[in-house]
């Protein structure tokens, strides 16, 4: 499971540090369809646990995922809405949604304790990758200045899921 869950790091980290290399710069457009799908993939597996665990703490801990990420991408379709920009879609988020579809595959297999253990270590490496690839790279790379304060408020919600989840799992070994 540790080395699924590095892979899963490495592989957001690659993705986005090959859009940023490819062409320099992520535009905001790139930028905002990367936020949002980071942000859809975690409500599709924290959808996922609400359906597979019966554990009270998992289960809130997937409500408050399901809540906070369906507002910051509210706010997100708000923002480019008001903006006038189209999310485009790129090799990151793609790439992103695959490897999404392929781990809520790999945890639909699992049932109970053994669910719950890996959605949570699933989702502690998913919030370090997103953290991490928010302030290297995506903030660092918006040219908007409310799609940057979007992606800094957006960084500082999924920085507590992150303290969430390690906790959380903390308490399921």
């Amino acid at each position: 499971m540790i080395i699924r869950t590095s892979a899963v790091i490495l592989a957001f980290s690659l993705w986005v540090g090959a859009a940023f290399a490819q062409g320099g710069k992520l535009n905001d457009s790139q930028i905002a369809h990367i936020a949002y799908t980071a942000s859809v993939i975690d409500i599709a597996a924290a959808k996922q646990a609400l359906n597979q665990s019966s554990n009270k703490e998992v289960r809130a801990f997937a409500e408050n995922m399901v809540r906070d990420h369906q507002t910051v991408n509210e706010l997100a379709l708000g923002l480019v809405k008001k903006l006038n920009v189209t999310p485009e879609d790129n090799d990151t988020s793609r790439g992103l949604s695959k490897a999404g579809a392929s781990k809520l595959n790999e945890l639909g297999n699992l049932k109970g304790a053994e669910f719950d253990k890996a959605y949570v270590s699933n989702e502690v490496a998913y919030h370090k990758a997103v953290d991490d690839a928010l302030e290297s790279t995506l903030i660092p790379s918006a040219t908007n200045d409310e799609l940057r304060g979007l992606l800094q408020t957006g960084l500082k919600i999924f920085q507590g899921h992150e303290q969430h989840a390690e906790h959380l799992m903390a308490s399921l070994r």
